[in-house]
């Protein structure tokens, strides 16, 4: 893929995820691409990413996301974005808090033919969990 198709990928990505599109998201994933995250775990195929993705805006209702970097090298992309959220819908399950948080997370990507074919998403699930108020922080 060229430069121009990725950095375009990574804009049609953030503007589904920002409209909270779970079927235009679907779109950008290969068929049996994989997405690794700290909720849930390892999650194989198109279908499994977008009830991923369903859960997590159902969860999160005004969930935002906006870009800090994107480093691309070649078919191997870093996208880091700041995610500001409410907890609305109560996350996995728990009773939802109304508490926002803000949550810095690191994407570590490869894409091919246009297509995202695996993801590996890094945050500090711990510290939304505090931010939201499921979890109390030990005074330092």
């Amino acid at each position: 893929m060229t430069r121009e198709a990725i950095v375009e990928l990574f804009e049609r990505r953030m503007h589904a995820s920002n409209e909270h599109d779970v079927e235009t998201l679907g779109e950008l994933y290969a068929n049996d691409a994989v997405v690794e995250s700290p909720l849930g775990g390892t999650h194989q195929g198109r279908e499994a990413i977008i009830s991923v993705f369903a859960a997590f805006f159902g969860a999160l209702t005004d969930a935002r996301v906006t870009q800090d970097a994107l480093i691309i090298d070649g078919d191997n992309v870093v996208q880091v974005v700041t995610l500001s959220a409410t907890d609305t819908g109560g996350l996995m399950g728990m009773a939802p808090t109304g508490r926002p948080a803000q949550l810095p997370i690191v994407l570590v990507c490869r894409v091919e033919n246009g297509l995202f074919v695996h993801e590996r998403r890094i945050y500090d699930f711990t510290g939304m969990l505090v931010q939201i108020g499921v979890l109390k922080a030990k005074p330092a």
